[in-house]
């Protein structure tokens, strides 16, 4: 039997294997129902369910829906909404959720999908919480299938008091007289996001906000920001703004074109005024030194997690520290939200260069820093030969620099950062490493066409 496995975002992978097929998902309905009421100690337990825009999520829904209802689940679909919107709502006050579900692959091609499950009063679950629903998978028969369809009690406003709960933390038209430009990558945020920012006061241009079930993320949205450099150069704008699929990271491009990260963002933001008494910020062991060393000199500390925002949140809940985020653009502002809003961040973002008089996103100076992406079959043990040696070949080469080696916990993808002092260096290093380790790893044919024969890289 194959076995149920968690990444670092909820479960992931291709929308017509395992475990997105229907007698898999079927089952994973059944067993996430058994946690719950395990979980929240009684048998009428409240979901709130979600998803993104890509084609199979409602095949994926329906399968689901049928495995909660054999063990009396009440649940709410909320239909397309940003996966924030999904935590923000369980955690309303006036909500009587107990958790909730969004069906979304986030920023992942849409032949891909996947289930990220929030509880009401911690948002992401526990490791504990991921083995207790994989334990429950096990253990239910194949021969245990759900075969009755029911409907689904919809929440026609969810979308609306999604906005609203947003709006009221900010002044009215407090964006007037600006022009924002948003990539919606034909996702989760293609309506709520315009419609949070004209309410606000701004002159909106959206791109890529009109999605038809194979189109979210396609050469769009936060992995492709050159579209939002493009439009802002076009109409002369202020400020863009790129969300990713499920609309829980940004990427922002400045007046002049210049594309903005994560570590970007937290510059940014701890300069607001409700920062200003900080003393730390979370980040992973991919934010570039760069932020590190500005830190230092306010006298600030960056904390590093393990890559994936759920880690983050995790470090800001433990010491009460209200900004974390990843470079990727996943940001947490933990009085809002402890989990990432793309559009809240946003907002946010563009609040603290009005106050601050700094609309062109001056920063910090970054370390060159190079990630490449590379297709693997398997994922094979770095901490063994020949990749150790091949890793350690190339650290002898660094000035004053960092690798970090990992794979993606979504994707099949080896992840190689080079940061070091000269960009030259970092550049050959970061090629030569990928280039060894490719061929020591040997990927298929298959993986290798279906990455494009391309490796994707990020400079910054």
């Amino acid at each position: 039997m194959q076995k149920l496995s968690f990444g670092t975002d909820g479960i992931r992978g291709n929308a017509n294997e395992f475990p997105f097929t229907d007698k898999a998902l079927k089952k994973l309905g059944q067993a996430i129902a058994q946690w719950s009421i395990k979980k929240y100690k009684k048998q009428k337990v409240s979901l709130l369910l979600g998803h993104d825009t890509r084609i199979s999520c409602a095949r994926i829904k329906q399968d689901l829906e049928d495995g909660f209802h054999k063990y009396g689940i009440d649940i709410t679909d909320a239909g397309v909404v940003p996966t924030p919107a999904v935590l923000q709502l369980i955690q309303s006050p006036n909500d009587s959720f107990d958790f909730g579900i969004v069906i979304s692959a986030s920023h992942n091609p849409y032949t891909d999908n996947g289930i990220k499950i929030f509880d009401a009063t911690t948002g992401k679950l526990t490791a504990k919480d991921e083995q207790t629903i994989a334990e429950f998978f096990e253990a239910i028969s194949d021969k245990n299938e759900t075969k009755n369809h029911y409907p689904l009690t919809p929440w026609k406003n969810a979308s609306k008091t999604y906005e609203e709960n947003i709006l009221k933390l900010f002044k009215k038209n407090i964006f007037a007289g600006i022009h924002v430009v948003l990539d919606c990558a034909n996702g989760a945020t293609y309506k709520n996001a315009t419609n949070i920012f004209k309410t606000l006061g701004a002159t909106v241009t959206t791109i890529n906000n009109s999605p038809n079930g194979e189109n979210i993320n396609f050469e769009c949205g936060a992995l492709h920001p050159e579209q939002v450099q493009k439009a802002i150069l076009k109409n002369n704008a202020d400020i863009g703004f790129a969300f990713d699929g499920d609309g829980d990271r940004i990427i922002a491009v400045n007046k002049n074109g210049e594309i903005k990260d994560g570590d970007d963002l937290l510059s940014v933001i701890l300069s607001s005024p409700e920062m200003k008494n900080e003393t730390h910020v979370v980040g992973t062991i991919m934010t570039n030194h760069g932020f590190d060393k500005y830190l230092s000199q306010q006298n600030k500390k960056l904390e590093r997690t393990k890559v994936g925002d759920k880690y983050v949140a995790a470090r800001l809940e433990e010491n009460n520290w209200l900004l974390g985020g990843e470079a990727s653009g996943h940001i947490i502002i933990k009085s809002y939200l402890n989990s990432g809003d793309g559009i809240f961040v946003a907002i946010k973002t563009l609040e603290t260069m009005l106050l601050t008089n700094n609309m062109e996103m001056k920063t910090f100076k970054k370390y060159p820093q190079l990630l490449i992406n590379v297709p693997v079959k398997q994922k094979q043990p770095l901490d063994q030969d020949p990749y150790k040696t091949i890793i350690a070949d190339q650290e002898q080469k660094l000035e004053n620099g960092r690798i970090i080696v990992r794979y993606s916990g979504t994707e099949n993808l080896l992840r190689v950062m080079v940061e070091d002092c000269q960009y030259d260096s970092t550049y050959a290093i970061a090629h030569e490493l990928s280039d060894n380790l490719q061929n020591a790893l040997k990927p298929s044919e298959e993986t290798l066409r279906q990455a494009q024969g391309e490796r994707i890289q990020r400079r910054t």
